[in-house]
């Protein structure tokens, strides 16, 4: 749309325009705003600065900087501040079942204030995991000129001791979940432990491997709403703020030639998302927030679309948790556009999607340099993996679907017996007790959107089987979901989850369950007929005590994983 056609003001002045809107106008000026803030466009800078964690601890601060960028190119700026939950914090505990469930309250809040204080644009900054999606979730719905700015990783670590298992690492919060399992199993020793814990995370950013977090930010630079390689400054680093002030420059742009994230945020454009997520060895949240994204913005998307692109999609970036990089490593080898170079030289990405700078994303791809000699995105030619890093698996067990990560993990197929768990916790004091053995399925339960409710992240469970030295010899099958951090032969996202009555409600100890990604199966080998007696005499169980309140009703009203987790009226 051109500049001619389109009010820059277009939401703002039925609120603060003419003399009958002389009480929102003095009930602003009360706060600092003039005639002349008062007069121009308005441009929500909303971001999710918490006490709480480090992951959005520099959100304040880019918000700051956003807005200095849209008054000096004629908008007036209106800071809004919402919630948060870190994953990493609550893992292992009740308070996980709030991570998910936050996805949807950031994105009812934002769209609540812009519409209820009638921004003409937005800009969004998010952090950690469940504030991407939730943030370009909002500027779907609002469909108002605006851009996603993500605030960037945390550095990564280093242990002090000079010897041990964990000793020359780049740390990550990765390794603290490992540590545990390492320590509990008596490989490592309480000084080595303290050491993980304490070095690890050595200041503000989000966790620093391509985990849910950098999956979300760089699937949203491929996407078109946020601009190429800013994601990718870590959080600390001094470029950071001058980005963001570019930043708030740029949504003016937008404002003024009327674009909005609708016109951006394409079924092509989601396709190039899920092909970087592919490329990069990405976390399998991706599938749920990119499906919940995707409704917002009017995209057809299905969870055998990330199959489809999986198949044809070579893993291109040595990443962790299962590579040997981190973000910021990446970032310093060219950011997600050097990947995008190897994908259009295959021929795998809609070169000509718009983003937000006005470029297409092949134009971007194309301006941005690639450093000699770098080492963590592998030529086309000598790609990590063939295939992607994600599959989606049905079976009896799974008959609407399930996510399998495949990065860095060379087996295709798993037959053992179900060791049956009805939550987390008793799962990881199995492991922790040393009751677990080679070759069984862990099989918890009840920890699906529905039945957690809120569909927990299984980290502490997986962090414990690698330090236990059981990753590569057990698997797992969860109706919940997995951190991005987590590594292993993990299946998540199991529909219907159990509290559904799917399948995974009747598995019983010693069944034996039968993984085969070559056909993308997931089954329990029992008869047919037992299976359906089973099913026939299921019965719901009890609603957790924890399922009030806010809990309450988002287990009334999500929507099954395979469709994105989200909220909407149960039909």
């Amino acid at each position: 749309m051109s500049q001619a056609l389109f009010d820059a003001r277009h939401k703002s002045r039925a609120l603060l325009e003419g003399p009958d809107r002389a009480v929102a106008r003095g009930m602003m000026k009360a706060v600092g705003f003039s005639d002349e803030d008062l007069k121009r466009p308005q441009v929500g800078v909303a971001h999710c600065w918490i006490g709480t964690m480090p992951c959005n601890w520099t959100h304040r601060a880019l918000a700051a900087r956003v807005m200095e960028g849209i008054r000096a190119a004629g908008g007036t700026p209106l800071e809004v501040n919402t919630v948060s939950i870190n994953d990493g914090i609550t893992t292992g505990s009740e308070g996980m079942k709030t991570s998910l469930v936050s996805r949807e309250v950031i994105a009812d809040s934002v769209e609540l204030v812009a519409r209820g204080h009638m921004f003409d644009a937005l800009v969004v900054i998010a952090g950690c995991d469940k504030t991407i999606p939730a943030m370009a979730m909002a500027l779907g719905r609002l469909d108002l000129p605006g851009l996603l700015v993500y605030s960037g990783s945390i550095a990564s670590g280093a242990c002090h001791e000079r010897e041990g298992m964990f000793a020359g690492r780049k740390l990550t919060i990765q390794d603290i979940y490992e540590a545990i399992g390492a320590f509990n199993a008596g490989r490592i020793s309480e000084r080595e432990f303290r050491d993980v814990e304490d070095h690890a995370c050595p200041g503000a950013g989000a966790c620093g491997g391509q985990f849910t977090a950098n999956t979300m930010a760089t699937a949203c630079e491929m996407l078109g709403l946020a601009p190429m390689g800013v994601g990718g400054i870590p959080a600390t680093d001094a470029g950071k703020e001058d980005a963001a002030r570019a930043c708030g420059t740029l949504v003016m742009d937008l404002l003024r030639q009327g674009v909005t994230p609708r016109a951006l945020a394409t079924r092509r454009s989601f396709e190039n998302a899920i092909t970087g997520v592919m490329a990069t060895g990405g976390s399998t949240n991706a599938v749920l927030h990119l499906l919940a994204m995707a409704r917002e913005f009017g995209v057809e998307l299905a969870i055998d679309d990330f199959d489809r692109f999986s198949r044809r999609t070579p893993v291109l970036a040595d990443l962790r948790p299962w590579g040997r990089y981190t973000a910021p490593e990446m970032h310093a080898a060219g950011g997600m556009a050097v990947v995008g170079k190897r994908l259009v030289e295959a021929g795998l990405l809609h070169a000509d999607e718009r983003t937000v700078t006005g470029r297409s994303i092949g134009e971007e791809i194309a301006r941005a340099p690639e450093p000699e000699g770098q080492q963590v995105i592998r030529p086309l030619a000598d790609p990590l993996k063939p295939q992607g890093g994600l599959a989606i698996l049905r079976g009896n067990l799974a008959p609407g679907g399930c996510v399998i990560k495949l990065s860095g993990q060379a087996k295709t197929m798993h037959r053992g017996p179900a060791r049956v768990f009805e939550r987390e916790e008793d799962a990881f004091q199995a492991i922790k007790a040393g009751t677990v053995q080679p070759n069984d399925v862990l099989v918890l339960r009840n920890e699906g959107p529905r039945g957690g409710p809120g569909m927990r992240e299984m980290q502490l469970v997986t962090g414990a089987l690698q330090g236990a030295g059981l990753g590569e010899t057990v698997a797992l099958v969860t109706d919940g979901r997995f951190s991005g951090a987590s590594r292993g032969f993990v299946i998540g996202h199991v529909v219907p989850e159990a509290a559904e009555g799917g399948p995974i409600a009747v598995v019983k100890d010693g069944d034996p369950v039968v993984i085969d990604v070559e056909q993308r199966r997931l089954d329990l080998d029992v008869p047919q007929r037992v299976l359906q007696q089973r099913l026939a005499h299921w019965t719901p169980p009890p609603a957790p005590a924890a399922a009030t309140g806010v809990l309450a009703k988002y287990a009334l009203l999500v929507s099954d994983a395979s469709q994105g987790a989200v909220t909407t009226a149960r039909g």
